[in-house]
């Protein structure tokens, strides 16, 4: 771009487009995601162990990095007009600042174990207005957003930010400490040949996600008539990015192992936030069966199934669900593992 754009400068340019304080909310985020960045960089130098701490409220193993991440995001948006922050590594909301006008949803950490692998991390949010009760605001559906993102901690600190209808994409310029406008208004490539899906848990899948996968397996002498690239991070943010930048589709579904059954994803500060992102950029994000943008959580750390990327792979996702009643999604039956989108 021949023009340096400031995130600063992005938002407050944004300011009228949007409800009241969203630009401040992300700001407050990105300014923490500096911090966290450079505490994620030093790793060991800085007494960061990477050893677990315990058990979070969802059940997961914490880190001490985890916890870290998760008071610098939360001091970060005291300063910032949020009512209540809703955090993977809390029980419930914590209320700052009741007549706030904005709810936030964060991960502070998503992928944490991949640290010691060096491989990259980062912080997943999500903002939706204040409604007049707190709790029952997180369990909207995620068309309430009004924003959402995601930073990924990698060769460069990446902020992906969707806002007032459109995805643009910064990079940390460590110098000045700021964030640098790099990409502007990013459409995910409506067809790639690509996925991206743990494949050593096949024998676990539903009947529909393993029909798409063989599908795609089978390369251009099969059904579908192109060879498929597979891709597989095991890191949320980073397959996100990727996405965005090359197109494909990314599965994690529900499969029949204990934990796993209704997904493994968090809805409110994974799923949501990841939706809105997708579809924003042109792309779609589903269970198989439903629109995930269209579901309300139940709970504040509810999971589900998660298929995303571009609108043409998705789509086929979707038709094989629809062809199959979920009564089979368990069926190993030759007729579930062979039925796609064009039979």
């Amino acid at each position: 771009m021949d023009e340096r754009v400031s995130l600063r400068c992005h938002l407050d340019q944004s300011a009228s487009q949007v409800p009241p304080g969203v630009g401040e909310v992300v700001d407050a985020i990105a300014a923490a995601s500096m911090d966290l960045a450079a505490l994620i960089a030093d790793g060991p130098l800085a007494g960061i162990t990477g050893r677990n701490g315990g058990i979070n409220p969802d059940g997961d193993l914490q880190k001490d990095i985890d916890v870290a991440a998760d008071e610098l995001m939360r001091e970060a948006l005291r300063s910032a007009p949020v009512a209540a922050v809703l955090s993977e590594e809390a029980a419930l909301p914590e209320t700052l600042d009741p007549e706030a006008p904005l709810c936030v949803a964060i991960d502070p950490l998503d992928g944490s174990a991949n640290l010691e692998n060096n491989i990259s991390v980062g912080t997943i949010f999500s903002v939706r207005p204040r409604g007049n009760d707190i709790l029952s605001t997180f369990f909207e559906p995620g068309t309430a957003q009004c924003a959402a993102g995601f930073i990924v901690y990698g060769p460069q600190t990446t902020l992906v930010v969707a806002l007032n209808g459109r995805v643009d994409i910064f990079i940390l310029d460590r110098r000045t400490r700021e964030f640098v406008l790099t990409a502007q208004g990013v459409q995910i490539a409506p067809d790639t040949p690509e996925f991206a899906i743990n494949a050593s848990n096949r024998r676990h899948w539903h009947g529909p996600v393993r029909a798409y996968i063989d599908e795609c397996l089978a390369g251009r002498n099969g059904e579908r008539g192109e060879d498929f690239n597979m891709r597989w991070i095991g890191s949320l943010v980073a397959e996100s990015l990727r996405i965005l930048v090359r197109g494909g589709v990314f599965l994690y579904p529900a499969d029949s192992r204990p934990g796993y059954r209704e997904g493994r994803l968090r809805l409110l500060y994974e799923a949501h936030p990841m939706a809105l992102v997708m579809e924003w950029a042109g792309g779609a994000a589903s269970t198989g069966r439903r629109r995930i943008l269209e579901l309300g959580a139940k709970t504040p750390h509810q999971r589900v199934p998660l298929i995303m990327g571009s609108a043409r792979g998705v789509l086929d996702v979707a038709v094989i669900h629809e062809g199959i009643e979920p009564m089979f999604d368990n069926s190993d039956a030759p007729l579930f593992a062979r039925r796609g989108l064009f039979r």
